[in-house]
């Protein structure tokens, strides 16, 4: 049986990987397959620079648009794939070898995933996680400088110039299309319990949804 195909977008900050980190923990690696567009940004030396000669990673084109459709074509004819993870150019990460294994439910995730057509195309269910401006900001913030070890400053020329004209070109337009919208900016937990709930009813009963197109 063909997999059921779960696309999550949302914008910078909007809380996505918290939103990721609890709903995989609530389903096996037997039963549910995360791909990130996130492992599959071209390398620094391939990104292009904006006027001021900032490397702009917030741009459709920073992304392996189709190494990222094979793996998932790969992943949905029950093929494993493997991958070496992407670490945002931080010195202080150690990049390690992803293994991704097919599984009757496939979550593809990432900022771009709505706005790539061939990915589009695939996607049984949208899922939308939509935040205000300013939590975005701050949940950034946070982030860059935790995980990926960009000073203030940068994060902020990236929020002004790069993320924000991005999310509205390039993600936004397409929130009106999810199936699902997800606001975080108090909690998430009642739109987890609902796709939760989704899914688990699909994987109990995955005969009920053959004939159903999405």
């Amino acid at each position: 049986m063909k997999p059921l195909i779960i696309g999550i977008c949302g914008g910078s900050g909007a809380g996505k990987t918290t939103f990721l980190r609890h709903l995989k923990a609530r389903f096996s690696e037997q039963e549910m397959c995360f791909l990130s567009l996130d492992d599959y940004y071209y390398p620094r030396s391939l990104q292009e620079e904006d006027s001021q000669g900032v490397k702009n990673f917030d741009r459709p084109r920073s992304i392996n648009k189709k190494e990222f459709v094979r793996d998932l074509l790969r992943l949905m004819d029950g093929e494993i794939v493997t991958r070496q993870e992407y670490v945002f150019n931080n010195e202080l990460a150690q990049s390690r070898l992803l293994t991704f294994r097919p599984a009757p439910v496939i979550v593809a995730e990432g900022i771009f995933i709505f706005h790539f057509k061939k990915v589009r195309e695939l996607l049984d269910l949208r899922v939308f996680i939509h935040a205000k401006e300013n939590l975005k900001v701050i949940r950034r913030i946070k982030r860059d400088q935790v995980e990926r070890n960009y000073p203030l400053e940068d994060v902020l020329y990236r929020y002004q110039h790069h993320v924000l004209p991005t999310y509205e070109r390039y993600i936004h337009p397409y929130m009106e299309d999810a199936d699902l919208i997800i606001n975080n900016n108090v909690g998430f937990e009642k739109g987890l319990a609902v796709l939760t709930g989704f899914i688990r009813h699909y994987l109990e009963r995955p005969a009920l949804w053959q004939d159903i197109e999405f």
